[in-house]
């Protein structure tokens, strides 16, 4: 009898088995193996496993999947007959794992009961739909400037240190009780920051419903390759349930680092900045995977939010313009704004959605459609200004106002707005109701607008909305 309780059958069994010829910096090269195929699993007889990544006329180039030591030049090779694949399901909610799905957090060995394929085709044209329902991170700039839809790939594009992560974080933050279920993907980072993001997640209680997949500094590189993959995988699966979902990849600049270290171990052809040719269709092919379904197709949605990070906010290196021009739009982080202190440090005036506009609320796009316009006019005047040349009283007036907007536009870390507390500045802001308030009290104000946000609808008309404003406003008078 066999293991599997059949009766045993003699007869010829071929089998492809074949050895490694050079081990080192997570790269095995194996002779043998004819027959094995780009991204299969091959497994070695220390029980170490390996994904295939260069086919070579002699040899083929795999990633260790494992740090073992035991694997040896001489070891014996052979096929495993699948794909990478990585567990999926509402088991993971609170988890932090590898891009493999092992827990990470000292907590118990997840038991998964459906699996999805780190590598899988983009949604087709006629899976996909409209952008039409706003997914809101809870920053006053991007939800009434720069909006961002559900199946939106939105970029994070600036300087490191600039604060990117931090409102991605504020993001996730902001979807607790909106039924959207967040991934976390976090690519060479060192320990003590992952730490502290998921203890901010745990704290917020929006661990409860976030996935953190972690690929850290000390990682090989194969695991910071798949890391990306994983945690799209994993949002997928809930996006083909007719689920909601948030991806943040943290960061792909560290990303493509590590394809293009990999690419170089593999000796594939370097290209522009040394990195390979396909490092285009590596970021498109998983970005492209983020849409919104047809209703026929469930109905479901992934929104992703790319960081990539600019040296001396240089925006036309590579991987920026890669990602720029396969994302719907970016958010720039100025290292100026930064250090002067105007946080989050977001730059207006190079910062665009593409798609988003359709997905705002009209309440909200009303009153903030002359905004953006009046802010960057105001930029214009305040440089201007600087030559100590002497305003007429209307140029004065705008200059005001427009300091008094870059007031209210600043917000501190962990603390997102809802969609009624936009639209509660929007239209205080527009009728003029900040006009006599003193920037240094500007922050003193907006506490006691979201203290006494009036209890109304977006949809309830706008002579509700302000009746209810001028009350609060004559109460900090």
């Amino acid at each position: 009898m066999s293991d599997s309780g059949k009766p045993y059958r003699f007869g010829l069994r071929l089998s492809e088995r074949g050895c490694v010829a050079g081990i080192g910096d997570g790269i095995a090269w194996i002779r043998g193996l004819p027959s094995a195929r780009m991204d299969e699993l091959i497994g070695f007889d220390d029980g170490s496993t390996g994904l295939v990544f260069q086919l070579g006329k002699d040899m083929l180039g795999a990633i260790l999947l494992s740090q073992s030591r035991g694997v040896t030049a001489g070891m014996s090779v052979q096929h495993i007959g699948r794909k990478l694949e990585v567990g999926v399901g509402d088991t993971l909610l609170g988890r932090t794992i590898d891009p493999l799905g092992n827990p990470l957090d000292g907590l118990p060995p997840l038991q998964y009961r459906q699996f999805r394929p780190l590598e899988a085709a983009a949604p087709t044209i006629v899976e996909r739909d409209f952008v039409t329902d706003p997914i809101y991170t809870g920053c006053k700039i991007v939800d009434s400037l720069i909006p961002i839809g559900k199946g939106q790939r939105q970029l994070i594009i600036g300087d490191d240190g600039t604060g990117k992560s931090a409102l991605t974080l504020d993001a996730i933050i902001n979807q607790r009780g909106r039924d959207v279920l967040c991934v976390l993907v976090m690519i060479g980072q060192p320990r003590a920051a992952v730490a502290g993001t998921v203890a901010t997640l745990r704290i917020t209680g929006a661990l409860d419903f976030t996935v953190v997949v972690v690929a850290e500094a000390n990682a090989l590189p194969g695991f910071r390759y798949l890391a990306p993959f994983a945690g799209c995988a994993i949002a997928e699966y809930w996006m083909r349930l007719g689920r909601d979902t948030l991806v943040v990849y943290d960061d792909l600049t560290r990303h493509a680092q590590a394809y293009r270290e990999l690419s170089l171990l593999l000796h594939r052809p370097p290209g522009r900045e040394a990195y390979p040719g396909d490092i285009f269709y590596l970021h498109s092919r998983l970005l492209e995977r983020s849409t919104v379904l047809a209703p026929a197709c469930g109905g479901g949605s992934m929104t992703a939010l790319p960081i990539i990070e600019t040296r001396q906010g240089e925006l036309s290196a590579y991987i920026p313009t890669n990602l720029i021009s396969i994302t719907d739009g970016q958010i720039y982080f100025e290292s100026k704004l930064f250090a002067a202190g105007i946080l989050p440090a977001i730059d207006i005036g190079r910062s665009v959605s593409r798609i988003g506009g359709k997905a705002q609320h009209p309440a909200i796009k009303a009153a903030a459609a002359h905004i953006r316009l009046d802010y960057l006019q105001f930029l214009e005047l305040e440089l201007f200004a600087r030559f100590g040349t002497r305003l007429e009283a209307s140029v004065e007036a705008k200059l005001r106002r427009g300091r008094l907007l870059r007031e209210i536009l600043k917000q501190d870390r962990l603390q997102p707005w809802s969609e009624q507390a936009h639209l509660a500045w929007l239209l205080a802001y527009g009728d003029g109701l900040f006009d006599s308030i003193p920037p240094h009290r500007v922050e003193v104000a907006l506490n006691a607008l979201v203290a006494n946000l009036p209890a109304l609808k977006l949809d309830a008309p706008k002579s509700q909305w302000l009746a209810a404003l001028r009350d609060v406003f004559d109460g900090l008078s």
